[in-house]
């Protein structure tokens, strides 16, 4: 049976994407992949471990339930991005299809310590970027084409002041080629455990946890 799972595994996943990769300070780190869970033992990641073996989503329905916190069954997985504040890191996701326009979102959250510990509902969100709607119309050009261009990456620049210490970043895409319909929109929530370096005194601040993002007949993103 496992290698029945695994030989359909592929098609499974090619449907929409994963963040394979992350990359910071010229150091390549690897994330989460479904089929890494067959492996004995389960091999850390920096990606928060999810239960989405077919690359799936998170629907509407569950916007307020702690799967759209870092994905369904979301846990951190052990291994770390080590990062200076200021630096940049770049997500590489395996693949993205085109018709799946919609926003691309960051969220900061410090850990407090061990980022393995943490309650993922107790985790207070914060706004790094957003990129959405960029022009055009029917349906336009998106900030998932501009990830699309960049060869599937997406990159973001740690605060320059951000204090020493372990976060989670939560890098999220929103598919919305069916959010016309009830209950269509698709989130794509990647949690990503960084370490960062530095002198800087920052914090996070006015955050919220990720389950107050959204409602599921609501027009309104954070």
């Amino acid at each position: 049976m496992r290698s029945i799972i695994l030989a359909v595994l592929p098609a499974l996943v090619s449907a929409h994407g994963h963040v394979e990769q992350v990359k910071a300070d010229g150091v390549l780190y690897q994330g989460w992949n479904a089929a890494l869970q067959y492996q004995n033992p389960v091999p850390k990641t920096v990606g928060w471990k999810a239960d989405n073996l077919d690359n799936g989503f998170v629907s509407p329905d569950a916007f307020g339930t702690d799967a759209i916190v870092c994905h369904k069954s979301g846990t951190s997985n052990g291994a770390y991005v080590s990062i200076k504040a200021g630096s940049t890191a770049t997500f590489y996701w395996d693949t993205w299809p085109v018709s799946h326009k919609g926003p691309v979102i960051d969220y900061i959250a410090d850990c407090n310590g061990d980022c393995g510990a943490v309650a993922k509902t107790s985790l207070s969100w914060t706004k790094l970027d957003q990129q959405g709607w960029i022009s055009g119309s029917n349906p336009g050009t998106w900030a998932t084409d501009n990830l699309i261009a960049a060869n599937n990456t997406w990159t973001i620049t740690m605060p320059s002041n951000l204090a020493a210490g372990n976060y989670v970043v939560r890098h999220e895409i929103i598919a919305l080629h069916s959010a016309g319909s009830t209950n269509g929109a698709q989130a794509y929530p990647q949690c990503v455990n960084f370490a960062v370096t530095g002198s800087g005194s920052g914090k996070p601040t006015g955050g919220v946890p990720a389950t107050s993002f959204y409602k599921a007949t609501g027009k309104r993103l954070p």
